[in-house]
């Protein structure tokens, strides 16, 4: 006696379901969340520890307007990091430039603040026609 073979039967589960009926999640969990704290955000907090740290240190910082900005305006080939400008006392830190174009040899959080902050000392050196070394308290110096 030959069988016939039975027409495949299609089940109506919802499509949340897997194979185990366990695969989906509830609507609890769904919609992914936005993160908590971007990289925006982390960049703006290093610059801000830096200045305050700077303005604290240095009375000729203190009027010095700090802005962080994305991309500099089109240059002539070369991309700057800041824009020191002594006539408006205004600091602008590109944050794009600064943080694409970093050669660090290890890519964590605590390398990457530091790059950030050493562009902070060197953008408020060069307005203040210093070397960054020199911006630090006697305390730091070995």
């Amino acid at each position: 006696m030959r069988r016939r073979p039975r027409p495949m039967v299609r089940s109506h589960r919802p499509g949340r379901h897997g194979r185990h009926g366990r695969e989906g999640r509830s609507a609890v969990v769904r919609p992914p969340l936005p993160p908590l704290e971007t990289r925006a955000d982390r960049f703006e907090l290093a610059v801000r520890t830096a200045v305050e740290f700077l303005r604290s240190a240095w009375p000729e910082l203190r009027d010095v307007q700090f802005d962080v900005a994305g991309m500099p305006a089109a240059t002539d080939g070369s991309i700057p990091r800041w824009l020191a400008d002594t006539t408006r006392g205004r600091i602008v830190l590109y944050r794009l430039p600064i943080e694409r174009l970093a050669r660090l040899h290890r890519h964590d959080d605590i390398h990457r603040r530091m790059h950030v902050e050493s562009c902070v000392f060197r953008a408020a050196a060069e307005y203040l026609g210093r070397d960054p070394w020199d911006l630090g308290p006697e305390r730091f110096r070995f």
